[in-house]
């Protein structure tokens, strides 16, 4: 019986719609005008997005009519129709809402969806909004857009009103700018005479009140090897002439100080004839120094100590000096720190110190290009920055030398300057930032340049405009470039910003 029903709405179906095309084919099916507005077709990633407004202008459809509007993409290979919009007079959408309900669950997912189903009784002004987004395939890229207006829905594309409206748009997916920074570094000034010194620190063992050395004793043989190595690199070196030998003798702060002072002297003296006997060295280059009693050693060795009575031997330290410091320390909670420490922290205290003053021969670029190779500590920062314009500016050879300069040059500001700039030019921020954190005078436009560098490239550009600026007023071309270079970052920026994304 059921199936009987559905037969018959179905034929009662085919004759109204025949009826209803045989009568728009003599008179329209709709009074006003209807007008199709595009918005946009537009390609984004993997998606296409086609909107439009359909614009009611005083539309209404007759009772037993209907108007359909059909979008779709046409490319001289493909075809594509996409959901419709039907507005339906009166009893043309009571048919088709009937015709719907008769349907089983299969037929109706089998039916073609409409985009929007209105209900036209009464002439009036909407506007319907069309938006919809289906997957992006390759020959939509030079498809265009139109809309068929069937009013007899019977499908015959020779009976149907065409319009095109718009062409397919590839969306334009902007690339981050990549910033291309202009770094000046610094010439350090040339060193007429490059004066260097090196020490070694050495704690020798003595008998007891004693003041010769006996090579073979406790710990002395270490102690000896290390001055022995400090002195023996620079005597081979035949591009350094040794000026000066400082023997400095440190005391331990027991006993009295003209004690002290004897028995420092006397050993740094011990140390000065065992090393004329080893080196031919004039004797007028040897300096015997007493370096005091050692309370800085004292404070440092506290430093690493867990002891409870620590604050209390630094108080003594700091507020007391001379005799009355000592006594104070010895008779600090019984005496206890005391022999503690004269046990154990004093011994280490009687520190012998030889210290070489010396100066390196200045050499060519050429000669430079060599020596940095076996002995970068013989050059100047001014050498070695000569060395390195040899190199292509940001080659490897290049930021090596600046690496270099500053770990043998550590204190100096135009190496930290340098290596940061060298930092920046291999794209490390962090290192960079660091050195440039270390930089004391800050005057030169070379640091200005290089710390607006710094903040563009981690997207700072206010800062990165000061500093930028300033360079550029005290007359540093590159920070002009700069400034071309973040005003193309903040376009970028603002274009990627601006950029809609579609949901």
């Amino acid at each position: 019986m059921k199936i009987m029903i559905r037969y018959t709405a179905c034929v009662l179906m085919a004759f109204l719609l025949g009826t209803l095309t045989s009568a728009a084919q003599s008179k329209s099916s709709y009074t006003g005008t209807i007008n199709v507005n595009p918005v946009r077709v537009l390609q984004a990633g993997k998606t296409l997005y086609v909107e439009m407004d359909i614009v009611l202008d005083h539309v209404k459809v007759k009772s037993a009519g209907a108007v359909d509007i059909i979008p779709r993409l046409v490319s001289s290979s493909d075809t594509l129709e996409l959901p419709k919009v039907s507005l339906k007079g009166r009893n043309e959408y009571l048919t088709y809402e009937r015709v719907l309900s008769l349907m089983s669950s299969s037929e109706r997912s089998a039916y073609p969806a409409h985009y929007q189903v209105v209900r036209n009784v009464k002439a009036e002004n909407q506007t319907i909004e069309y938006r919809y987004t289906l997957p992006f395939e390759a020959w939509m890229a030079e498809a265009y857009l139109d809309v068929q207006k069937d009013e007899c829905g019977c499908g015959e594309v020779a009976w149907m009103e065409v319009e095109t409206i718009d062409t397919v748009k590839l969306d334009f997916i902007p690339v981050p700018y990549r910033v291309v920074p202009h770094l000046a570094y610094v010439q350090p000034v040339p060193e007429p005479i490059k004066n260097r010194e090196k020490q070694v620190e050495a704690f020798l063992d003595f008998e007891v009140n004693q003041t010769y050395i006996q090579p073979e004793y406790m710990n002395n043989p270490v102690e000896l090897a290390k001055i022995r190595a400090m002195i023996d690199e620079l005597h081979v070196d035949h591009d350094i002439t040794i000026n000066r030998l400082d023997l400095i003798g440190y005391a331990s702060p027991e006993g009295s100080l003209a004690g002290n002072k004897r028995l420092s002297e006397g050993r740094a003296l011990a140390l000065k004839n065992y090393l004329a006997r080893r080196y031919s060295f004039a004797p007028s280059l040897y300096h015997i120094v007493f370096g005091g009693e050692n309370w800085e050693g004292l404070r440092k060795a506290l430093a690493n100590l867990d002891v409870t009575y620590k604050i209390a031997v630094e108080s003594i330290i700091d507020n007391y000096d001379g005799q009355e410091r000592k006594e104070r320390l010895m008779k600090l909670q019984g005496g206890v720190p005391y022999r503690y420490l004269l046990r154990n922290v004093y011994p280490g205290l009687r520190v012998a110190i030889c210290k070489v003053e010396y100066h390196v021969k200045n050499f060519n670029v050429e000669e430079a290009k060599e020596i940095i190779k076996v002995r970068p500590q013989n050059l100047s920062l001014n050498e070695m920055y000569l060395v390195a314009n040899t190199y292509p500016n940001g080659s490897r050879e290049f930021i090596n030398v600046f690496e270099t300069a500053v770990r043998l040059f550590p204190e100096d500001d135009v190496a930290k300057l340098n290596a940061a700039i060298a930092a920046l030019s291999r794209g490390d921020t962090e290192t960079a930032g660091q050195f440039l954190a270390q930089v004391k005078h800050q005057e030169l436009p070379e640091y200005a340049n290089a710390a607006g560098v710094l903040a563009l490239l981690k997207g700072d550009y206010d800062a990165a405009e000061r500093f930028l600026q300033a360079a550029s007023d005290a007359g540093l071309e590159v920070a002009g470039k700069n400034l071309e270079e973040l005003g193309k970052k903040k376009a970028n920026d603002q274009e990627m910003k601006s950029r809609v994304i579609y949901k």
